[in-house]
């Protein structure tokens, strides 16, 4: 009887032991401004190029650089000495390089410094069924969001994460469905106005509110949107205490997952009541199937929710519950062929 391969090398397993690597080997490469270096010089560079202009060991900057090739995210060829020279690729330059527009180094920046560390406890976290905060970072997690924004720079990180991810991701999430018909929309936890940027470029008759807690919109005008736009209001506020502005639709994009299914309905129940005749919720989430088979992305979205907040990811299916409990109905949903799809709900 032939034996797979596969039954004598374990080669997914290996890869799968070793993946901290590669992760680390992204976040370090983000953190020593490889990426930028090399798309600021403009031509392929050496080793030891970089090296020097870096201020970094030879040695030590041929491994990363030849490591990042491995990841495809450089390009290598020799120059006409015979000398392997490194540049970027065309995914590097645009989601790696901090001044691009549509830059994934701050969510990078995230992961490295915050995540990374809460993941170390993920045994504690699966053992006792709760966020990981105090060990990882000696703090208490009562309050959800004071330890997640546990310094002004801490905020500023998580606002610049969000910011990166719908910077992305955002276009795909808001156009799932056409929005048009709704005058005025609030975007509940609105963080960095990213979302409420990309709605007031595609949908040209639309206000939207961002409705966030008081430190959080200044930072957002200090630091996201600094410009006055006439179609972009802020209203300070924590949802769950708070009464809520009416509008005809509330986005709810990344939030419900940070919550327990009570704390869920306690909150769309508040939209429900603010809510407009007619109107609606469109909630954006990472979703997992049905069966429990997949997708990977969003059950290891799950193990996060469970090492850093209260809540998890979920189906389809128990969405549309939490919608329905609440008084919406006529539930539809999206995917976007992104991490994050569209379910619009309504009053």
């Amino acid at each position: 009887m032939a034996v797979a391969k596969e039954d004598i090398y374990p080669k997914k397993l290996l890869e799968y032991m070793e993946g901290f690597m590669v992760s680390k080997t992204l976040f370090v490469a983000c953190e020593l401004g490889l990426f930028d270096h090399l798309h600021a010089s403009q031509r392929p560079l050496t080793a030891e190029e970089v090296a020097q202009e870096l201020g970094m060991s030879t040695d030590g900057t041929e491994r990363l650089l030849s490591a990042c090739a491995g990841l495809q995210l450089l390009i290598t060829h020799s120059d006409e000495k015979g000398q392997v020279v490194y540049s970027n690729t065309e995914m590097s330059t645009t989601f790696l390089t901090k001044s691009s527009p549509r830059s994934l180094y701050h969510s990078i920046e995230y992961n490295s410094n915050t995540i990374y560390l809460c993941w170390c406890y993920l045994a504690d976290a699966i053992r006792e069924g709760r966020n990981q905060y105090e060990k990882a970072f000696g703090i208490s997690s009562k309050d959800l969001f004071q330890a997640l924004y546990r310094s002004e720079e801490e905020l500023v990180k998580f606002m610049q994460l969000m910011n990166s991810i719908w910077n992305v991701c955002g276009r795909d999430v808001i156009t799932a469905f056409n929005l048009s018909e709704f005058r005025s929309i609030c975007d509940l936890g609105g963080c960095s106005g990213a979302l409420a940027q990309q709605c007031v470029s595609i949908y040209p008759t639309c206000k939207v509110t961002i409705f966030d807690l008081p430190r959080v919109v200044r930072v957002c005008r200090d630091h996201f949107l600094p410009e006055e736009n006439q179609r972009i209001l802020f209203h300070e506020g924590d949802f769950f205490k708070d009464a809520l502005p009416e509008a005809d639709l509330y986005i709810l994009a990344r939030i419900l997952h940070d919550w327990t299914d009570e704390r869920c309905l306690e909150l769309l129940n508040k939209v429900y009541q603010a809510c407009r005749p007619g109107g609606g919720v469109l909630v954006i989430e990472s979703l997992l199937y049905e069966d429990n088979s997949g997708p990977l992305s969003a059950q290891l979205y799950t193990l996060n929710m469970l090492v850093q907040t209260e809540g998890r990811e979920r189906k389809v299916s128990e969405y549309t519950h939490l919608l329905n409990t609440a008084g919406f109905w006529d539930t539809h949903t999206q995917l976007t062929g992104t991490h994050y799809h569209s379910i619009l709900a309504r009053k």
